[in-house]
């Protein structure tokens, strides 16, 4: 007696259930420096990198930047594992400074239609405490080696040389960052010129101006990377390190220890980016 026939689609179900090849989604969530912890990002990036089943990787970024040094880290983090598999950065609603700084390492960059993108630059701010501590009549007595070795302390009005000498701190990291985006876009001249002015654009803007690839839905972009990786299913794995149950839950602040500078790194970056609300 024959058998029956098995169903048409069941061959293809069978072959993705089977099939151990994964997008791995990695969440970039908060200021750098802040709740985004480099040196555990790094090591979540090359752990992709070094992972055969991982074909490819999905950046899920929600960032106002942060640390520029951290930046500039997780940028060649990100960069490592573009030379061996495809990267897709996604701008899930804020892609300035530093975080739009990493995704310039991606093989590509997409964003949500109303995301926020840009403010390429670096900024360098310290408080001045000098005219306070004159008033209250306090002074600070300091023994240093060198000319510059309280450079940026807040007890002091700073001198001409300390002036300069932070000038060209901000314009080497300057360089350091508009190479990358130069590099990364392909763009120069005038075209490079209009976007290194450290404002933000509305992510259709951002296309335009050729800081993005085209504009997607999560859906839309997670359907590219798995084209970009030659992959015939589609399935992920979330990478990122272990979260605690509030973390889970959604609590504000949860996972960045008890307050402290961390918190306050948090803050203050969040609040150099516009939030649109309707």
């Amino acid at each position: 007696m024959p058998r029956p026939a098995l169903p048409a689609a069941l061959p293809d179900r069978l072959a993705a259930l089977t099939d151990r090849r994964r997008i791995a989604v990695v969440p970039i969530r908060g200021v750098i420096g802040g709740a985004v912890r480099t040196a555990d990002l790094v090591k979540t990036l090359d752990r992709a990198r070094e992972n055969a089943r991982v074909k490819a990787v999905f950046l899920d970024i929600a960032s106002p930047g942060g640390d520029a040094v951290a930046s500039e880290t997780l940028y060649l983090a990100v960069r490592r594992l573009a030379e061996a598999k495809p990267v897709v950065a996604w701008i899930r609603s804020v892609g300035a400074s530093g975080s739009y700084f990493l995704a310039c390492g991606a093989t590509r960059i997409l964003a949500f239609p109303s995301a926020v993108v840009g403010s390429i630059g670096v900024i360098s701010v310290r408080p001045v405490l000098a005219g306070a501590l004159r008033r209250i009549g306090a002074h600070v007595r300091v023994t240093k080696t060198g000319p510059f070795k309280d450079l940026g302390a807040p007890w002091r009005e700073p001198t001409e040389e300390d002036i300069a000498k932070e000038r060209e701190l901000v314009d080497g990291m300057f360089e350091h960052f508009t190479r990358a985006v130069r590099d990364a876009r392909n763009l120069d001249g005038d075209a490079l010129a209009r976007v290194i002015t450290g404002e933000v654009w509305l992510a259709d803007r951002a296309v335009e101006l050729g800081l993005l690839d085209g504009l997607a839905e999560e859906e839309a972009a997670l359907i590219e990377t798995q084209q970009l990786a030659g992959l015939p299913h589609r399935r992920t794995v979330r990478l990122q390190p272990r979260r605690s149950v509030l973390q889970r839950l959604g609590m504000p602040g949860a996972g960045m220890g008890p307050p402290g500078p961390r918190w306050l790194i948090e803050l203050e970056g969040w609040s150099r980016h516009p939030r649109l609300r309707t």
